[in-house]
């Protein structure tokens, strides 16, 4: 996307979130208070490649720079930088990345004393943490304001109750017989229910598919690119998931969506205010992102809890 600016007049500004799914999504809040606070600007979003389409429907964005780890440098062919967010972390790691754009005017958080910017609060909300930011070099946002454009890509099944089973990690991964029952019983109530996830998550998803006693055919994991599968959320009547990627997509559409929170507090990845229920159990959480079992404040939602919610939404 960033080929076509080579002989672009206007200054350049360059945010870096080299991250996942999820979190691009909790940036659309900042990158559209950068939007609105540099209108003269082309703003190049520096993040994962694979993220490239997208990033195509965040209208606040005129394009991308590829970047394959927090620690490659971000290389930008299109002349200086003017200004340079980091909307990636607030550690040095991420701060000597912007920093090395050498950018006449740099956005991040002060990670030494009288350096401008905003203190780093651990406990924000990472929509809030961004717009913080970006409030406080003069441009301000709305956290809620997460909408993205729809895909052109037509969904493999509109109008289905979305079960995305898979997780990053086994942390948050909520046990396959549990969505089962769930599916079980959306179906039950007439809902056609199919089951999302990358191919790596395949097997899981066809798993759930069988103690579903639901055909082979609704396991939709790995067939899909990344916008069939954004245009598979965008037009579900349901989304259930313990993946936050999943989830801030049904928030980006605004479809009533489930979404369980093991390790991860919903008070720092939970969804905005609209049709969307967070579930989980905090006072059991343990908060260990990497352990090989569910976290036991995930573990603990039951398949009930789920299915109450889904009925008030």
């Amino acid at each position: 996307m960033e080929a076509g600016f080579a002989d672009d007049p206007r200054p350049l500004a360059v945010a870096f979130r080299a991250l996942q799914l999820g979190d691009l999504l909790v940036a659309v809040p900042a990158l559209k208070a950068l939007r609105a606070g540099l209108p003269e600007h082309r703003l190049l979003l520096a993040t994962s490649a694979w993220l490239e389409p997208l990033v195509g429907l965040i209208d606040a964005v005129d394009g991308l720079v590829p970047v394959r780890a927090l620690g490659d440098p971000v290389a930008i062919g299109t002349g200086p930088v003017d200004v340079a967010v980091n909307l990636h972390g607030g550690g040095p790691e991420s701060a000597a990345a912007v920093d090395a754009l050498r950018a006449r005017r740099t956005l991040r958080h002060a990670i030494r004393p009288g350096e401008p910017g905003p203190v780093w609060i651990e406990e924000l909300h990472e929509r809030a943490r961004w717009v913080r930011l970006t409030a406080a070099f003069g441009m301000p946002g709305d956290p809620d304001d997460v909408a993205i454009a729809r895909p052109r890509a037509a969904s493999p099944a509109p109008g289905s109750a979305v079960l995305h089973v898979g997780a990053a990690f086994p942390s948050r991964a909520w046990q396959p017989e549990r969505f089962a029952a769930v599916a079980a019983a959306l179906e039950a109530e007439g809902r056609h229910v199919v089951f999302s996830g990358s191919a790596a998550e395949r097997p899981r998803a066809a798993e759930v598919a069988a103690l579903a006693h639901l055909p082979a055919s609704r396991v939709l994991a790995g067939t899909t690119e990344l916008l069939g599968f954004v245009a598979l959320i965008a037009e579900a009547s349901l989304v259930v998931t313990a993946d936050t990627g999943a989830g801030h997509l049904a928030s980006a559409y605004g479809v009533p969506s489930v979404v369980l929170f093991g390790p991860v507090p919903p008070e720092r990845w939970g969804p905005p205010p609209g049709p969307h229920v967070a579930l989980t159990r905090a006072e059991l959480r343990d908060g260990d992102a990497f352990a090989d079992r569910p976290d036991p404040a995930l573990a603990a939602v039951t398949v009930d809890e789920v299915l109450a919610a889904v009925a008030r939404l």
